[in-house]
């Protein structure tokens, strides 16, 4: 599903100093720290001082953040990351009332690499291929499709004769969604290690990407989509807590923040 791991193979990546600058500053609203919160801040994972500086000069040279007065913060590219995550981990929803958003693409003539973004925006707007060119889901989340997306598709909401819970079925692989999110519920609750839970935190924002985000009415019982998004919160409110003990030992830190820790 959208790139998820199968199940019982949540794909947890190692650690490194740019992961973990990375799931830090996609976790922190906004997403700026000093040099002195995020070498702190990444020690803490085992990773050394001159490493995280030696992966902040690499980074700013890459385009992944950029040099502020207070510190580094995420690039454009990036924010526009942290957006789709933080929508992953709290989805904007509205009451279902039996109604599908369909996308039907209606250029020609576009090339493999053209085809292939297409597919991902779509696939980032949480729609599935019922047939090539066609994109179903079910009319539940508060949120706009992209006005240029006019250029390429025609939209449409509609009502299928199929039943919505055998639609969904066949649109999403729900039960490996749900095994896996249970796998990685069980690998966080496993975890102890500072750099183990941040790593299996990671996986879950991740996953938590591909959840389709579909109603109740649609879902088979006991999805653990809620209680993956639970343990993610509190994470995060972990997370935060560590910066604010930062903060107190630093000083005071620039902005307010809401910490956590994404993964790109």
């Amino acid at each position: 599903m959208n790139g998820s791991a199968s199940p019982g193979d949540p794909a947890l990546r190692p650690l490194s100093a740019r992961s973990v600058v990375l799931s830090l500053l996609l976790g922190t609203h906004p997403p700026e720290l000093s040099a002195r919160e995020l070498v702190r801040l990444v020690e803490g994972f085992g990773v050394g001082g001159s490493t995280v500086r030696a992966a902040l000069s690499r980074m700013t040279a890459a385009g992944d953040l950029r040099r502020t007065e207070a510190g580094y913060r995420l690039s454009e590219r990036l924010l526009e990351r942290q957006r789709r995550q933080d929508e992953a981990v709290r989805p904007h929803t509205r009451a279902w009332r039996d109604e599908w958003e369909m996308v039907v693409v209606t250029a020609t003539g576009r090339g493999p690499a053209e085809r292939a973004d297409l597919r991902a925006r779509l696939t980032a707007l949480r729609l599935a291929e019922v047939r090539e060119g066609v994109w179903l889901r079910p009319a539940n989340l508060r949120r706009p499709l992209p006005a240029d997306l006019d250029r390429v598709a025609d939209s449409y909401v509609c009502r299928p004769a199929r039943p919505g819970r055998e639609l969904a079925a066949r649109l999403w692989p729900l039960d490996a969604w749900s095994a896996t999110a249970r796998e990685l519920l069980a690998r966080v609750d496993r975890a102890r290690r500072p750099a183990d839970r941040l790593t299996a935190f990671a996986a879950v924002v991740r996953h938590l990407l591909a959840d389709p985000v579909l109603p109740p009415e649609l879902l088979p019982g006991d999805w653990p989509g809620p209680a993956l998004r639970d343990a993610y919160e509190r994470f995060r409110r972990e997370q935060a807590g560590q910066l604010r003990a930062t903060d107190a030992r630093g000083g005071p830190a620039a902005g307010s923040r809401a910490g956590g820790a994404r993964h790109l």
